[in-house]
């Protein structure tokens, strides 16, 4: 192997490496985003003086979390994942599971901006969704992770029946999961 291409290599696999590790950035920003929704908007129901407290406090926690970690996160997880399609796009582009994988990118990046749509809404006291909607809506985020991670790491290998049925099948048991937990909860 001659040196160019040795540091070919080893650049593609840095900017994987950061590609990576912004992606967890981004899906660890996401999960604990929506936690802090759940625990904002159960803080409503406290008495006037703990709301107040609780909900400036959430307010500050999440546009900190937004703004610091999630939002920079995702942006660079796409800048390197741009990249590394840049550097092999004969390869990428002519492959049905990275067109798959695009297409729940693109569905993240509309739950991300949900997301923040969500956190204005919450912070202005005006969303209706209640604690138990909002856990369901932390599970699509799941949901694509799980999709975005099986499609690359299994890459044409999954049969696309199993893996259609296993998706909704992940789905459906975070759902059940939820309503267990609300009920245990109660």
């Amino acid at each position: 192997m001659d040196i160019k291409m040795y540091f070919c290599n080893m650049s593609f696999d840095i900017i994987k490496s950061l590609h990576i590790i912004f992606v967890v950035c981004w899906f660890a920003g996401l999960f604990y985003m929506v936690r802090l929704f759940i625990y904002h908007k159960e803080a409503q129901i406290a008495s006037e003086e703990e709301k107040l407290i609780l909900s400036k406090q959430f307010t500050i926690m999440e546009n900190k979390l937004w703004w610091i970690i999630t939002t920079p996160s995702m942006f660079l997880t796409l800048l390197f994942g741009i990249w590394m399609l840049v550097l092999n796009h004969e390869y990428y582009l002519s492959q049905p599971w990275m067109h798959l994988k695009l297409l729940f990118v693109a569905l993240l990046i509309v739950y991300h901006f949900f997301t923040q749509k969500i956190m204005y809404r919450i912070q202005a006291e005006s969303l209706s969704w209640t604690s138990t909607h909002l856990r369901l809506w932390n599970e699509l985020a799941t949901l694509f992770l799980v999709a975005i991670v099986f499609l690359v790491v299994l890459k044409s290998t999954l049969n696309w029946v199993y893996g259609t049925v296993g998706f909704f099948a992940v789905g459906i048991g975070l759902m059940l999961a939820v309503r267990i937990y609300k009920r245990f909860r109660s």
